[in-house]
């Protein structure tokens, strides 16, 4: 059975990149193309970054996690408040990363609904463990980027305030006006917090 390649290149952009995907985000439903979005990014600098090279490969990351978003999804983390703006951020990481939506569901999430609510390094460890007996592209992963990609996931997590700084998993409080946003055939996505079943039956209603 053929399995989709892991990927591990979100800890190019370190972190959520909520301010710049936002701008970003506005810029494409001005412009309608993200290769102009970022023709544009790129001859003005509008990350501000110091080199060319750093400046596109950070560019082209943050699209490639906006690409994965719906134009109502796009329009909403323009329009709404800084909290769905990172739920949505959030969705678009686990949509690009197969990685970071398999440790959503099967780490983060089933942790919360056993009524563990601490996530720790060691929960992360395991999980890496476990999912290089079936992607051997992770045991090809150096134990110093293994650590860097573990840091970066963490520090996601907290900016999507899915995580305190004392690693306690945060409930998420999803809003009917964001799934309404999400396309039907991507409702599974809500799976990707921390929630009851009971909260995400409550929000469809």
């Amino acid at each position: 059975m053929s399995r989709k390649r892991y990927s591990t290149s979100f800890k190019t952009g370190n972190g959520l990149f909520s301010r710049e995907s936002v701008n970003l985000a506005s810029l494409y439903m001005e412009l309608g193309d993200w290769n102009v979005v970022r023709d544009k990014v790129v001859s003005e600098n509008l990350l501000q970054f110091r080199t060319q090279n750093t400046l596109k490969r950070f560019c082209s990351e943050v699209i490639s996690r906006l690409k994965t978003l719906s134009f109502d999804e796009l329009r909403l983390l323009v329009e709404t408040n800084p909290r769905e703006q990172r739920y949505l951020l959030w969705i678009a990481l686990c949509r690009r990363y197969s990685f970071i939506a398999d440790f959503a569901i099967e780490v983060l999430r089933e942790r919360y609904i056993s009524l563990k609510f601490n996530l720790n390094y060691e929960d992360f460890d395991s999980f890496f463990n476990s999912k290089s007996e079936w992607h051997p592209e992770l045991d090809r992963v150096h134990p110093r980027t293994r650590a860097s990609v573990r840091q970066v996931l963490f520090r996601i997590l907290r900016e999507a305030d899915l995580l305190t700084v004392d690693n306690v998993i945060n409930a998420a409080m999803l809003s009917p006006r964001l799934l309404e946003a999400m396309p039907r055939g991507k409702r599974r996505d809500l799976l990707f917090f921390p929630a009851f079943e009971a909260d995400l039956r409550q929000v469809a209603q």
